[in-house]
């Protein structure tokens, strides 16, 4: 299930923020998961926004949603085999209600009435099954469901305790499902990438109008000159700063400049691996304006790319990078 606040472009950002914690509010009253449901925000229509101040926000929205449905026939084989090991697990918590059932019921006088009064006390059946039997209470089903569909079965019907069974079911879960899920995460990786495609898919990651493209690391993306020399000359300033020796700079030079952007050292770190193309351990003045920049675009709150983008490689350093 995926939940969607669709034309959320109609309210402002603060009612849009009123909106949003009252149907989180009223989801976690009636969808009865122990995680938190997550709800994706925008304006899923080809209609013009009509307050478009959240552009940015839906544009991100958007593209989560597309990536978690594209992702669904990757992990469908896994979906699958866990909705067999819960399915497993309840079909094991049934059995030993129901032989519990069986065990209270008297053989010949009183059926009814006992009947009713261990329909009565079947959560403390519950808890002595969960306590004898080591298993955890979110296995059971529901309560007063169960005894509303106890209510038109014949106990005596019900089938005594089946030990060879439950070992076979204990034994597929113990090992059998393990093997399973080495053999899906083996296939998932010989197949090819199915992707859903058609419809709002199209188009969405490639082109100027892909999300985050000339933002952020994309910034300058379709310009001529490398983005980065708009600054340059700034940056210039403080490299020389920094006691430079034979053109560059040491790394415990450069740390103390790039710690005072206040970013964690991970943050800091990946932009020093992305700003050091020579992987020499120290930094020229392009290099030292490269990590600068990045630096800025993690501010402006943009991510980091995992790779440095090909226009945001100096222009003397692009041959070495072939």
């Amino acid at each position: 299930m995926r939940v969607v606040l669709n034309k959320a472009d109609q309210i402002e950002t603060q009612q849009l923020m009123r909106v949003y914690g009252a149907l989180m509010w009223s989801l976690g009253k009636i969808v009865n998961t122990p995680e938190v449901i997550r709800v994706y925000i925008g304006s899923f229509w080809s209609h013009p926004l009509l307050i478009p101040d959240n552009r940015k926000l839906f544009e991100a929205e958007e593209q989560d949603l597309f990536r978690d449905i594209q992702s669904l026939p990757r992990n469908a084989a896994l979906r699958k085999l866990n909705d067999l090991i819960k399915r497993a697990r309840l079909a094991k918590v049934h059995a030993y209600i129901i032989s519990s059932l069986k065990k209270e019921m008297p053989s010949v006088f009183g059926k009814d009435n006992k009947k009713k009064e261990l329909i009565g006390s079947l959560g403390e059946i519950y808890a002595r099954i969960e306590r004898e039997h080591q298993i955890s209470p979110g296995d059971f089903p529901n309560l007063k469901k169960m005894q509303d569909l106890l209510q038109s079965q014949d106990f005596n019907r019900f089938q005594p305790l089946k030990s060879k069974l439950l070992e076979t079911v204990d034994e597929m879960l113990a090992h059998d499902i393990a093997h399973l899920m080495v053999l899906v995460r083996q296939e998932e990786t010989q197949k090819p990438i199915q992707m859903v495609k058609g419809g709002a898919f199209e188009g969405t990651q490639n082109g100027p109008f892909g999300h985050g493209y000339g933002e952020g690391a994309g910034e300058g993306i379709d310009d001529a000159d490398w983005v980065v020399a708009r600054d340059k000359p700034m940056y210039d300033e403080i490299f020389y700063t920094l006691s430079p020796v034979n053109g560059k700079i040491t790394g415990a030079n450069a740390k103390k400049e790039m710690v005072k952007s206040k970013l964690p050292n991970t943050v800091l770190g990946k932009i020093w691996k992305l700003a050091d193309i020579d992987k020499d351990g120290l930094l020229d003045d392009e290099e030292f304006a490269l990590a600068n920049h990045l630096i800025k675009v993690k501010l402006e709150g943009h991510e980091l790319p995992n790779d440095l983008p090909c226009h945001l490689i100096p222009p003397s350093k692009r041959k070495m990078t072939e």
